[in-house]
């Protein structure tokens, strides 16, 4: 059973797009086939964290449309590009995650804290809403284990489906789910997922919806 969170009524919702909209946004997906690392065996890696950062209060921000969120996603992108690795991404429309390995961490979250500044000036002058507080603060949860990073990534790759934005990992653009799915297949999709499932994350999942 997957967990639907419902969202406010504030929030992009990628069901309430129109048919030309999806299609839309689907092709700047495949248009724009992001980088990514496809996750090796982790081996107790070391400097392997996850990066969570929200909008102030939840708010969706992000989400105001699909344009802000495709350039929002590229631009987290580039800065992600200072670390080693990134294993995987998923971009809410009122807040983010990231696995990566960053030997730098610091540095990274700095270059993130530039980021949600430049966002913050450029959204808010778009929305007319000079001082609003757009972001809370990244937080940054290391590794501990073989097992947390693979619950981890579960987690980050599912998080669409469970906070009720699409029914199926492939259908949401704003993370490498979908590219995930299609170079490890769905079976080993599958047996990683109920080796390590997300217990630690919430209550209730049983399996993706792929």
């Amino acid at each position: 059973m997957t967990v639907i969170v419902k969202p406010d009524r504030e929030m992009y919702r990628w069901r309430n797009l129109t048919p030309e909209q999806r299609e839309r946004v689907l092709a700047y997906r495949k248009d724009n086939r992001l980088p990514w690392h496809s996750p090796p065996h982790f081996e107790a890696e070391s400097q392997t964290y996850l990066l969570t950062a929200a909008c102030y209060e939840h708010v969706s921000i992000i989400g105001k449309n699909p344009e802000r969120m495709e350039e929002f996603e590229s631009s987290l992108l580039e800065t992600l590009q200072q670390a080693q690795t990134v294993h995987a991404w998923v971009v809410l429309p009122n807040h983010y995650h990231a696995l990566v390995r960053a030997a730098k961490v610091k540095e990274l979250l700095k270059a993130i804290g530039l980021l949600h500044g430049r966002t913050s000036y450029q959204w808010n002058g778009e929305d007319n809403r000079r001082g609003r507080k757009v972001w809370f603060n990244c937080v940054e949860t290391a590794m501990k284990s073989d097992r947390h990073f693979w619950a981890t990534l579960n987690y980050v790759l599912n998080n669409a489906v469970h906070h009720g934005y699409v029914e199926r990992w492939q259908d949401w653009p704003y993370s490498n789910a979908a590219q995930y799915l299609e170079e490890i297949g769905r079976d080993e999709v599958l047996r990683r997922w109920r080796e390590y499932p997300v217990l630690d994350y919430g209550k209730d999942w049983d399996a993706p919806s792929l």
